[in-house]
């Protein structure tokens, strides 16, 4: 829904559109199902103790589950799995059907991804029409592989311009 100021509105989601996400699945299971969306609103939060946030749609499904769960899982993408990302960015329950997963501690595990993150979730913030689900790394699985990054409303992947610069961060 736009805000009241459509010419902001329209200026902010262009400015946004130039920033380059990451593109996770964030899970979690309730009731002996798993359940996930596409998310690219995620980020590392804290290194001690290790930390991430989640943005989730406040209108969203899955934020109600995590939010009654405690529990939830991000699924970091391969730059092979744009049709998985698109599969969980629609509407439905059924976004499972057919997909290869496991259940690692009880969350779902996206095989492929590069990184996967068992989290607990902490307190949630307000975040307009999302909401900001803080949550403590538990445990970290990674494996090779490039990124699937959104940018400019595409899907694509990191490309580093020299391999002699590199950041430890």
């Amino acid at each position: 829904m736009a805000t009241s100021d459509p010419p902001l509105y329209d200026a902010f989601r262009e400015a946004m559109a130039e920033v380059c996400g990451p593109v996770t699945i964030v899970t979690t299971m309730e009731d002996g199902r798993p359940h996930g969306t596409t998310v690219s609103a995620f980020t590392s939060l804290s290194l001690d103790p290790p930390m991430v946030s989640v943005a989730l749609d406040r209108r969203s499904d899955l934020l109600a589950m995590v939010q009654r769960t405690g529990r939830l899982a991000v699924n970091v993408l391969s730059a092979d799995q744009e049709l998985l990302a698109r599969r969980f960015a629609r509407k439905g329950a059924d976004k499972f059907d057919g997909v290869a997963w496991t259940a690692d501690d009880g969350l779902p595990r996206l095989p492929g991804a590069i990184a996967w993150l068992r989290c607990t979730v902490l307190p949630v913030i307000d975040g307009g029409d999302h909401v900001i689900a803080l949550a403590r790394v538990d445990q970290v699985i990674t494996l090779p592989g490039q990124p699937l990054t959104y940018h400019r409303r595409r899907f694509g992947t990191h490309v580093a311009l020299r391999d002699d610069l590199a950041v430890d961060a």
